[in-house]
């Protein structure tokens, strides 16, 4: 929306917000997640505004410089966390038969994590809930983890990707243990396929990284849990703003409503588990409301999955690999 003729589309909506009563804090801004404490290279525009009888906000100032990068060596901001900060602790998936069949398993121990942001997500941080509610959880079930099938082509090729790098056939990027990830993307619409998210290459095993995984790079906390199937759970993590970046947003939005925050005293439990489990049209179902994503174009489908066998077989791949596969709602 920021450049070429789309940007034509945000002056004019930033007109349609003045016409109506509301001022826009100019000049607007692209934060990218990196800078607030996340460990994924991750940019959007964020519109800052306010009627004009109220205090406009202002944006949030960096607190964290990306992790591995020396571009940004005489800002004089902390390091913030790396992919192996926000990884290293979990459990991997590859060790357990069941999350082959299943998302979720109870570990009988877990490896406490040694660096604040890990240990904030585990909720073992005296400052980890800020000032949301608590949640009646428990942390020795390991959630969003069901395995990936990856053909043992696949995972020779993952293993010989550099970090940092792109896999040139599957075009996936593989984790640095000491960086910050890729953009983590919701995948495609449903006229484009309804293709799963390209989830990236772990730093340290030759397999893409679990929905777990990718809640962590999000900076969602361990409690929270997400659809049991890969394709839903990670456009839930695609779509959303990354959880630290979206509190010191609120922060400033806070501060302009001249409030003082306070940490609810009640303990939630966690929702009924059995929503993370309904396909499409059962959650329109549920509540009542039209499905939101339409069906899939089928002739592009097959026009697309022709295109990838062809390229496969260019490259000597026997068939088409599975992590290209569609996937939706069948994981």
């Amino acid at each position: 929306m920021t450049v070429g003729k789309h940007r034509l589309f945000l002056e004019e909506l930033i007109a349609a917000f003045d016409k109506v009563g509301y001022q826009i804090r100019l000049p607007w801004k692209v934060l990218n997640a990196s800078f607030y404490g996340v460990p994924q290279n991750r940019e959007r525009l964020i519109l800052m505004g306010a009627r004009r009888t109220l205090t406009l906000p202002h944006y949030p100032e960096p607190i964290t410089k990306p992790a591995g990068s020396t571009k940004f060596s005489a800002s004089g901001l902390p390091d913030g966390p790396s992919c192996q900060d926000a990884l290293s602790d979990l459990p991997d998936p590859e060790l357990f038969a069941e999350l082959l069949k299943c998302d979720r398993i109870q570990l009988p121990r877990w490896v406490k994590p040694k660096n604040p942001y890990a240990k904030e997500l585990r909720g073992l941080e005296s400052t980890a809930w800020h000032f949301g509610y608590q949640r009646h959880w428990n942390p020795k079930i390991l959630t969003s983890s069901i395995r990936t099938h990856h053909s043992e082509t696949s995972r020779r090729r993952f293993a010989e990707t550099s970090p940092g790098a792109v896999e040139p056939i599957s075009r996936f990027f593989r984790l640095s243990a000491g960086g910050t990830a890729n953009t983590l993307r919701a995948g495609t619409d449903s006229v484009r396929g309804a293709f799963t998210s390209p989830r990236p290459i772990h730093y340290a095993h030759p397999r893409c990284i679990t929905v777990r995984e990718m809640a962590r790079l999000h900076g969602f906390p361990d409690w929270f849990q997400l659809h049991q199937t890969k394709w839903h759970g990670a456009r839930q993590i695609g779509n959303a703003v990354p959880p630290p970046l979206a509190r010191q947003i609120a922060t400033k939005i806070i501060e302009a409503m001249g409030l003082e925050p306070t940490r609810p005293e009640h303990i939630l439990d966690l929702g009924d588990r059995a929503l993370l489990s309904l396909d499409m049209s059962g959650a329109a179902k549920y509540w009542n409301v039209p499905v939101c994503i339409g069906h899939r174009d089928r002739q592009n489908i097959r026009k697309k999955r022709t295109q990838q066998e062809i390229e496969a077989l260019k490259m000597g791949i026997e068939g088409l690999e599975d992590e290209r596969a569609i996937s939706f709602n069948k994981q």
